[in-house]
């Protein structure tokens, strides 16, 4: 099994790309955040890889971080989300705000992603709920899972409202996670976010 990548992107495309290791291009499927994050044509680069294997095909499937590639993983686990659904997904939400709305109960935010329904939104959130507070391999993923899951929709909503200023998710998850620490779980969102927005912008 390939586990990981290392060598110079020969071409992408809208979901590949071909990394060439020592003369060998190897064709690798990703999300359009991992394609921008692991740059452009020429560029050396470090791809985490999952190898899915069906009937009739062989397919690798390339992720910029462990971490995403950790929650592709545990969103395939799920019945329903294959490997197209599971990419859709990573492409439209960061993995730390995954951990939120999972963390929270909020399948609205889960069903954003091309291909996924609330239906199965709900059933992402409900059978991954406690798998992703109990695996320490997800970097903050877990941590802000479980403070999503303490403060309810206004840990994400403050996420939210940061991002919508600029913030990077890991940044706006970061300040969110030490404003519901600081403040508890019954604060009100108008000042989980002024605190998350202190404690960013320090």
């Amino acid at each position: 099994m390939i586990a990981k990548l290392y060598g110079r992107i020969d071409e992408t495309g809208v979901d590949h790309l071909v990394i060439d290791v020592s003369g060998v291009g190897y064709l690798v499927q990703a999300s359009a955040r991992t394609l921008a994050a692991l740059g452009k044509t020429d560029d050396f680069a470090t791809v985490f890889t999952e190898m899915q294997v069906s009937e009739n095909d062989m397919r690798l499937i390339g992720f910029a971080t462990r971490e995403e590639r950790d929650w592709f993983r545990l969103l395939t686990g799920v019945q329903g989300v294959g490997g197209k659904v599971g990419l859709a997904i990573l492409s439209a939400i960061e993995p730390a705000d995954l951990a939120l709305a999972i963390g929270s109960g909020d399948a609205a935010m889960v069903a954003r992603a091309n291909g996924v329904g609330p239906k199965l939104a709900s059933r992402i959130v409900n059978e991954l709920k406690d798998k992703v507070g109990a695996l320490a391999g997800l970097g903050d993923g877990a941590k802000l899972a479980a403070i999503g899951a303490a403060a309810g929709n206004h840990a994400s909503d403050a996420m939210s409202a940061l991002g919508n200023l600029g913030f990077k998710p890991g940044e706006a998850g970061s300040a969110v996670a030490q404003a519901v620490e600081e403040l508890g779980p019954d604060a009100t969102l108008d000042a989980l976010v002024r605190l998350a927005l202190k404690k960013a912008s320090r």
